[in-house]
């Protein structure tokens, strides 16, 4: 009798999910990861879910310059809430898709802001081909602080939700915390230090089975998602059965929490005194995040990187549009390369070549349009751009010292 063949069992790929609220630092940390993935030879599958058809951050994931090696695979969803019907469906896709390619060390899923964790954890309990590990919920401390008094208002202002029988982002915000299996502080550094520790322990109440970790700028080790083990279904299956029925009909909507996204778009840059005034007058707790990228008239050679979370606004420079590299008679080009971006900016449609003004605004769906609104009347108006071109200048109070965007930062 022949003996039969006994097959290798397959081996499953294990699984990390980002989940936390619009602006918690997720690309932060996933860009740390994927630098320390490079170092380490790590093979890699990527999924960036994100609320707008604006992928920065997969732009800005894309800028690590890491995918163009053979091990590592990378798939954007976007448009919809990861954890809807149609957003599973299209996380099924992009699983796939990354299986196709090659088989990866560990996927990484990178959440929008408004991704509740219970239908991917669900998901994955019935995989076959994954391993769920790490459920990793960031929580922006500087939020915390100032939106919830320390911590000490995130548990009132749920029961009170429960009372109205109202759904909204501190259910959010707890849910995600009592799902995961490593609860990460982020933005530490704009916080007192005395309330850390106040922050830390209302927040290790919402899930005292895990453990808090402070962690400044995204440095959290990838050998720490590597080594944890499949997830505990069991020690969430109490509450999965409790919320399923409120969360089935929540999938049905794909701007839950009242949370809605707007977008600008526009080829004229921002006036940057106006643009100043209504930030430091008008961004208000009621817009979530914004983000994108821009120019001014007064620095009209750079992209800018334009990043919101609550009440803090960061600009990075992103690099050089190209018609201000043709514009700088010291631009230190070869004859070739001058040809070449004269070939690009041929191509473009806007009246200042390259240079272009793209922002998404993502809050609750009362003030969201308002202060959207209030933004695209701080581009220029026709009048300033004619002043504008003919040489004219703007007071800009913006700092003049900017960070670069930069892998892992």
């Amino acid at each position: 009798m022949k003996k039969k063949k006994i097959q290798k069992p397959i081996r499953r790929v294990p699984v990390c999910i980002l989940n936390g609220f619009l602006g918690s630092g997720k690309t932060t940390l996933l860009r740390n990861l994927l630098a320390q993935s490079y170092e380490q030879g790590l093979s890699l599958g990527v999924i960036v879910n994100d609320m707008s058809e604006l992928d920065v951050d997969g732009a800005l994931i894309g800028d690590v310059d890491i995918f163009e090696k053979e091990n590592y695979h990378f798939e954007t969803i976007y448009s919809c809430v990861l954890s809807s019907k149609r957003g599973i469906t299209q996380l099924k896709t992009s699983l796939n898709n990354i299986l196709k390619q090659h088989v990866p060390d560990l996927i990484i899923i990178e959440t929008s802001g408004s991704c509740h964790p219970m239908p991917l954890i669900d998901f994955f309990k019935t995989q076959s081909r994954f391993m769920l590990t790490g459920v990793l919920t960031l929580v922006d401390s500087a939020m915390v602080d100032q939106d919830y008094e320390g911590g000490q208002k995130i548990v009132p202002t749920m029961e009170e939700n429960v009372r109205n029988n109202q759904r909204g982002t501190t259910n959010l915000l707890v849910e995600q915390a009592m799902f995961c299996n490593q609860l990460l502080l982020t933005k530490a550094d704009r916080v007192e230090e005395s309330k850390i520790n106040q922050i830390a322990h209302a927040i290790h109440d919402l899930n005292p089975f895990v453990s808090v970790m402070s962690v400044p700028w995204g440095r959290f080790k990838i050998d720490q998602i590597l080594a944890m083990p499949e997830y505990n279904y069991h020690r969430v299956a109490k509450l999965t059965k409790e919320l399923k029925p409120t969360l089935e009909s929540e999938q049905r909507n794909e701007r839950p929490y009242n949370i809605l996204t707007r977008v600008i778009k526009d080829d004229r840059p921002f006036h940057p005194e106006r643009l100043w005034e209504t930030c430091q007058k008008e961004l208000g707790q009621h817009i979530y995040r914004s983000k994108g990228f821009f120019y001014l008239p007064s620095r009209d050679e750079v992209a800018l990187l334009w990043n919101q979370a609550a009440g803090g606004i960061s600009l990075e420079l992103v690099g050089h549009w190209r018609a201000g590299m043709l514009e700088n008679e010291d631009h230190g080009l070869a004859p070739e390369e001058i040809e070449g971006l004269k070939e690009m900016m041929a191509k473009e449609k806007g009246r200042f070549g390259d240079r272009h003004c793209h922002l998404t605004v993502i809050g609750d769906k009362h003030q969201v349009d308002r202060f959207a609104k209030l933004l695209e009347d701080c581009l220029l108006t026709e009048e300033e751009v004619d002043f504008w071109r003919r040489g004219g200048t703007f007071k800009d109070p913006w700092p003049q010292k900017l960070v670069k965007a930069k892998q892992g930062s």
